[in-house]
């Protein structure tokens, strides 16, 4: 019943974390894009008389649209004022929910692996939640800096500590728990820059104007800076959120490279489209980001290997694969808060075994990501005899 109920916990917890941050993605995409299409009022004497500085046309669903941007504050205040900050607060409180219900509730099955690291569940956990807060105060220290006003440099800056952290996570967790919680340090960032910034800044905004007096324009500067900085954000954290799911390139000895490469190239992308939405496309930026794109398929290719000088015994192999993997991977799994098998997988039978011939050795032999954790102390010996009978033909 444990495992059911952690099962729908984790299926209701992905759905709610899905909708919030297709909701906070899809307001941050619009307002970049709004803002980059503003051009001079259509009707000049009502502008210069409200103080609108910029406008857009736009027709949508049956209907013409006119979104304004004023230079300052509006002649008076409207009401309602709409905010947007609960898209924000509710996409990283979901995804912590799930970052504690999965890797570090479980972290002696999804953080910890003791191939890379030899640490306990609660000092995993511990480092974790470090990694989490120092990447927001690293951050957010830069940005503060007198180097926060020169944003080449601030960049460069940024793409070093974004490198370390990947680096050092690769370190200290398995493959998935690295790619994951530095997802998690960048999506913190993205809604630490609403909560102490952007909304901080608004509040001020609104203040200046309801007591009569000029804003600080210090927290325009610093909304719009880290807005920017949120959009770039987006495309790799969308990134780890899908990485568990691709073994090839989070159990590679070069992990932390590959997962700054692909985030690296998913930041180009979306500044190719930031630059396109000014009229300024930059496709120099879209074959960056695909020159990243190849050289990290390069770099996590696997290299062939010579063929087996015999045929594994199938009988070997279905032992092996029973005692060490069958526990997770059965109609009715064994293995503690299993209440199905992960991906629907079976591997109880020598029908299935041999139906996931390649899934069985890209995941025990490849990557070497199964058994989770190593868990179940599958040996090398193990692992060179199910290479063996996949590259002799996988017959059962």
């Amino acid at each position: 019943m444990d495992a059911y109920l952690l099962e729908w916990l984790n299926l209701l917890g992905r759905w709610f974390h899905m909708i919030a941050g297709i909701a906070w993605i899809g307001a941050s995409f619009y307002f970049v894009w709004l803002d980059a299409h503003l051009r001079s009022p259509r009707y000049r004497d009502e502008a210069d008389r409200l103080g609108v500085g910029g406008e857009v046309w736009a027709v949508h669903g049956g209907g013409f649209y006119r979104a304004q941007k004023f230079t300052g504050a509006p002649p008076e205040l409207p009401e309602p004022l709409h905010w947007f900050k609960w898209e924000a607060y509710s996409t990283w409180l979901s995804g912590m929910f799930m970052l504690v219900l999965i890797y570090w509730l479980g972290a002696g099955v999804y953080l910890v692996d003791p191939a890379v690291a030899a640490l306990s569940p609660a000092t995993a956990v511990a480092i974790a939640a470090a990694f989490l807060v120092g990447g927001w105060l690293a951050y957010d220290g830069l940005c503060r800096s007198r180097l926060g006003t020169n944003e080449p440099v601030l960049a460069a800056l940024l793409l070093v500590l974004t490198s370390v952290a990947a680096w050092g996570l690769c370190q200290l967790f398995s493959g998935r728990g690295a790619f994951i919680h530095y997802g998690a340090m960048l999506g913190t960032i993205m809604a630490a820059n609403v909560f102490f910034v952007i909304i901080p800044g608004q509040k001020a905004l609104v203040q200046a104007k309801r007591e009569g007096r000029p804003p600080d324009p210090v927290h325009a500067i610093r909304g719009r800076q880290r807005s920017v900085h949120n959009t770039y954000f987006t495309l790799p954290v969308l990134f780890t959120m899908i990485s568990n799911h691709y073994a090839t390139l989070t159990q590679h000895a070069w992990s932390w490279l590959a997962l700054v490469g692909v985030s690296l190239a998913g930041a180009l992308i979306r500044l190719y489209f930031v630059m396109r939405h000014r009229d300024r496309p930059r496709p120099v930026l879209l074959a960056a980001s695909a020159g990243l794109l190849v050289g990290v398929f390069a770099l996590v290719m696997p290299r062939p290997a010579p063929p087996p000088a015999a045929a594994a015994d199938f009988e070997r192999v279905r032992q092996v694969i029973v005692e060490r993997c069958a526990g997770c991977h059965a109609a009715q799994p064994t293995f503690a808060g299993f209440a199905s098998p992960p991906k629907n997988v079976l591997l109880d039978t020598p029908e299935a075994i041999v139906r996931q011939a390649q899934a069985v050795h890209q995941q025990t032999v490849l990557t070497r990501a199964m058994p989770i954790g190593n868990l179940t102390q599958m040996t090398d010996v193990e692992r060179a005899l199910l290479d063996a009978w996949y590259r002799a033909g996988a017959r059962p």
